[in-house]
């Protein structure tokens, strides 16, 4: 980048290579930037929304990270280094993490003064405020493919760019399956990589001619394949540690369809006061026949609502009371609540009974829907976002090693799999006969008693 003079108007260079120049050619409404460590795809964001600030006039505009310290230490240094060492648009206050353009920076990028301060907004995904707090113009979400940045962030920052329809610029490397890949680039991978309204723009950290080409090398023969292709190619590909390997988009997501009413339903729940999840279930028949598939056709998420306000909300348009696991077992008392239901506006809700897991061990509930997933019992509609971007970013801690460990990570986040887990730990559990009490086997010489061996047997069994 540098300052030139050209026929007397300041104006600033700058020297891209062709990846960054393809992300800045793109005239899409959402532009996925797709590339390895150190390829620059980060420093491409503050000149995009320089460029996006000088085409759509004075407003707030957005940047957002997946956490704070991330946003301070790689994105703000950035920022700071155009718009206001070298453009000397405005000022940073770090307390309020907004960016505020002094009139100067005003009337040299749009040739006005506005009535209202013209800012960019600086968030995070650990803060959801941060992100719904204005409406916005543009925006740059920095490492959005990180774990941290979850897809309720996302979303609320569609809400935020609707009523300009403002684009964004997302600049990441791939780190699991989740939203980023199923909302970005599968659409533009499906509509044959010219989709009207995503661009994806990919590079490797080598396509950078700053990066050194031993060190690229070095890492492809060192480092197990699945890493080398997110962490320096920029690739989606199935990483170590995913927990449910045996979820195949290809077999196990459909397209949604009217569910009869006659289907039995089932509702797995994972209690919380920030966050009550569940998902629903229906088990699939063909005419009387139960198949032993089951459908995941709806997710539920909401906060801050009474237990009797929850079960309103989820039995709304249910036609009947599914059957319903919630919980860990020392869960109770929410169950007792959920059970009692209450008064919501004035009306009485019903309670909704709950019924504990059938195992306290997580592992044994994974093991099941695994298990699950590897027969092709479970169907998922594509249209259940929050449900698939969990499923396919559920996955172990990994070790120095990069080889994973027993730990979940960020267990308490998975909101949605731990829902299933109770609900389908208990479909799925064995079903063993209960043995007959030898009080109640009937040999021939106990003429006393009137029943029958085989009474006792339909009775006990």
């Amino acid at each position: 980048m540098e300052i030139v003079d050209r026929d007397g108007k300041r104006g600033v260079c700058w020297h891209l290579h062709r990846g960054q120049r393809r992300a800045m050619n793109s005239r899409k409404r959402f532009i996925l930037v797709l590339a390895g460590w150190q390829s620059g795809k980060t420093e491409i964001g503050p000149p995009w929304l320089y460029r996006e600030m000088i085409q759509k006039g004075p407003g707030d505009y957005l940047v957002a990270s997946p956490t704070y310290p991330l946003m301070m230490k790689k994105v703000l240094p950035v920022f700071v280094r155009l718009f206001e060492r070298t453009l000397k648009l405005g000022y940073f206050v770090a307390g309020k993490n907004i960016f505020t353009l002094t009139d100067e920076g005003c009337q040299r990028l749009w040739g006005q003064v506005p009535d209202d301060p013209a800012r960019v907004l600086f968030g995070h995904a650990g803060d959801p405020e941060s992100l719904e707090s204005a409406t916005i113009k543009a925006a740059w979400l920095d490492e959005a493919g990180q774990r941290g940045f979850r897809l309720g962030s996302y979303e609320a920052i569609l809400g935020r760019l609707s009523i300009h329809e403002g684009r964004m610029l997302l600049t990441s490397r791939p780190y699991d399956l989740g939203w980023m890949k199923q909302l970005l680039w599968d659409p533009w991978d499906a509509a044959g990589r010219n989709h009207p309204d995503i661009d994806v723009v990919h590079f490797r950290s080598i396509d950078n001619p700053a990066f050194p080409r031993e060190e690229y090398y070095r890492a492809k023969e060192t480092m197990p394949a699945w890493k080398f292709l997110m962490a320096y190619d920029g690739l989606f590909t199935r990483p170590a540690g995913l927990i449910y390997g045996s979820f195949d988009e290809a077999r196990h997501v459909i397209p949604r369809f009217a569910i009869p009413p006659s289907w039995d339903r089932y509702l797995g729940l994972d209690f919380g006061g920030v966050n009550t999840a569940g998902v629903f279930f229906a088990a699939e028949q063909e005419g009387v026949k139960k198949t032993g598939r089951l459908i995941a056709y709806r997710e539920y998420k909401a906060g801050e609502r009474s237990a009797a306000e929850h079960i309103q909300h989820l039995l709304k348009g249910e036609p009947r009371t599914p059957i319903c696991v919630g919980g860990s077992k020392s869960e109770d008392q929410w169950r007792r609540e959920f059970s009692l239901g209450g008064i919501v506006n004035g009306q009485q809700v019903r309670g909704l009974p709950v019924k504990p897991p059938p195992q306290s061990d997580v592992e044994v509930g994974i093991d099941r829907v695994f298990a699950a997933h590897n027969r092709d019992e479970i169907l998922v509609f594509s249209d259940l976002r929050g449900y698939l971007d969990e499923k396919l970013s559920y996955s172990r801690e990994l070790d120095e090693r990069r080889e994973p460990t027993e730990n979940i990570d960020a267990k308490e986040t998975f909101h949605f799999m731990d829902a299933e887990r109770y609900i389908v730990g208990y479909l799925k559990s064995p079903r063993t006969p209960r043995q007959i009490p030898k009080a109640f086997v009937i040999m021939p010489e106990e003429r006393a008693l009137r029943w029958s061996y085989a009474q006792a047997l339909r009775r006990y069994m």
